[in-house]
């Protein structure tokens, strides 16, 4: 069994991959008609965010358990922990949160995505899972 530790590392190493495919995906979407006309790439932008969140939430929740901090409420009370306990900035708890939210709305009710948030999402957001990994880092290293 990976102690908490590791288990970060781990999941920064599988965001790294979502963010990497996410930014390929970002390329290939050079305009929101090309995004919405094309299934595969709003499918697996879809897929790609709502697991880069996933793992956001998972680093989060094991960092807490790891330092003993209070038990998050729900996902976007995780990046509050975060920021309550100065792992990540309160600017940067604005755009985790939204993403919280994001993957709510994707996993329980996907029948009212937005495409234009969606591609919005993808041309402007993908810096804070940067952010995110970077902020994480440096606590750990301290």
């Amino acid at each position: 069994m990976e102690d908490a530790g590791s288990a970060i590392t781990s999941r920064l190493k599988l965001r790294d991959e979502y963010t990497d495919e996410l930014r390929e995906y970002r390329s290939r979407a050079i305009s929101l008609a090309v995004y919405t006309e094309t299934k595969m790439l709003r499918r697996s932008v879809e897929r790609c965010l709502q697991v880069a969140v996933e793992v956001c939430l998972d680093i989060g929740r094991r960092l807490i358990a790891m330092e003993g901090f209070r038990y998050p409420q729900d996902d976007q009370d995780v990046f509050k922990v975060l920021a309550e306990e100065k792992v990540v900035s309160a600017l940067l708890l604005i755009g985790l949160q939204d993403f919280a939210r994001f993957r709510n709305l994707i996993v329980h009710d996907y029948a009212k995505i937005d495409d234009a948030r969606v591609y919005q999402l993808l041309k402007t957001r993908l810096d804070d899972f940067d952010a995110f990994a970077d902020a994480v880092g440096a606590y750990l290293k301290d």
